[in-house]
């Protein structure tokens, strides 16, 4: 069976979850001996099976989404001859869609994310946002089955598309490679952790993500004056969506700085061995975000021994067990697709507290890391996801 895989995001140009989650399911698709073709934008690294496709030079002046539909139109030539197309993000579901209606091939998407619940991104994108809502929606009422990465994301899905039939609507979680992401003290990491300004024997709380609304790094920089003074912060944060939220985190560090030590931002992306190491030096790893359809950080934290401070939202309860593998934050959110906390002073006053508590007894936090990273590595394997998604391929060409 040829499945050709159509993705923004592949390495070496990877930015966010849904390029980890193409990335680690095409090494465990082909492992289990699927032809997978993957059609990925940019150019990627030298690959067998793997196509790049630049930007249209005719387009390079037009809207982002329009330069984006002219990559997903020439990716549709060329799944000619596959069973199944399959596409992950808006960016690529235009071009599995024209596929599957130009070689008669089932599609299937990936719901990593949905355009209904990201309005801020009109900041970003002006009336692309509508092409882009567009594209979504007409990919998702078309697609022979949607997989939604965690059982809150289907409702998303159902919820933002209920035109769409919920027998087509599959749940297979995100995964994690547990062999590339450990736990790692040696001395080596240790001094990766010092170069970072950090120091490895005071408590600290770790943030991995993109400068985007929907991650609540804003929020978890207000919590953040109320910790207690020994406790470090680091941001492993960049790729802001918009000028304006990169200078609400400016401003919003900077006074953290006025008042407390041990505030660390590290804009640029950081190898993975770096981000290994600071996350086994850390005391826990918190997911402040108010959109998260799964979050793949949480499960490279856990596989890292760090136990999760997140959001009761999205599908984070599906990967932190409360209590157990780490900490639930609650939160009450408006319905108008932001996120919005109602009471956003609560949810902060919220997520200081727990933070605190997280962080004010290590031997807790410890039992619950390492409860994380047998979780981790017992649920959420990419080999098992890939059959999930391998048996609802057949079922679809069969």
């Amino acid at each position: 069976m040829r499945v050709d895989l159509l993705t923004k995001e592949y390495p070496p140009n990877i930015y966010g979850g849904a390029g980890v989650h193409v990335a680690e399911l095409v090494r465990a698709l082909r492992g289990l001996g699927d032809d997978v073709q993957v059609r990925a934008f940019g150019r990627p690294v030298e690959e067998a099976g793997t196509t790049g496709y630049p930007d249209l030079p005719e387009l390079r002046d037009a809207n982002a989404a329009l330069q984006t539909m002219g990559v997903d139109l020439r990716i549709a030539a060329d799944c000619a001859g596959a069973d199944i197309v399959h596409s992950h993000t808006w960016y690529a579901n235009f071009a599995g869609h024209v596929a599957s209606l130009l070689h008669g091939v089932p599609h299937v998407v990936t719901a990593h994310s949905l355009e209904p619940m990201r309005p801020w991104k009109a900041e970003q994108l002006g009336g692309g946002y509508r092409l882009s809502s567009y594209i979504e929606r007409t990919a998702y009422d078309g697609a022979a089955a949607v997989i939604a990465v965690s059982h809150g994301m289907r409702k998303d899905v159902l919820a933002s598309y209920p035109d769409l039939d919920p027998g087509k609507v599959h749940v297979v979680h995100n995964g994690i490679d547990s062999q590339l992401w450990h736990r790692d003290t040696g001395d080596d990491a240790t001094a990766i952790v010092r170069r970072h300004c950090v120091e490895p024997d005071r408590p600290s709380v770790i943030f991995v993500g993109r400068i985007t609304r929907q991650k609540g790094l804003p929020y978890l920089l207000r919590a953040a004056a109320e910790l207690p003074p020994e406790v470090q912060l680091v941001l492993c944060a960049g790729a802001p969506d918009t000028p304006e939220i990169l200078q609400e985190v400016e401003g919003l560090v900077a006074g953290l700085r006025e008042t407390r030590s041990g505030v660390t931002w590290l804009p640029d992306m950081l190898p993975r061995a770096e981000v290994i190491a600071l996350l086994s030096a850390a005391t826990v790893f918190v997911c402040p975000s108010v959109y998260e359809p799964l979050g793949i950080v949480n499960l490279e934290a856990m596989a890292c021994g760090c136990p999760v401070v997140g959001t009761a939202t999205g599908g984070i309860p599906e990967v932190v067990d409360d209590g157990v593998t780490g900490w639930l934050v609650p939160i009450d959110q408006v319905t108008d697709g932001t996120g919005t906390p109602k009471d956003p002073d609560r949810f902060v006053a919220d997520l200081a507290t727990t933070l605190t508590a997280a962080t004010s007894d290590a031997q807790e936090a410890r039992r619950r890391g390492a409860a994380g990273r047998e979780r981790a590595v017992r649920e959420f394997g990419w080999e098992t996801i890939a059959r999930r998604i391998q048996d609802l391929y057949r079922a679809l060409v069969e």
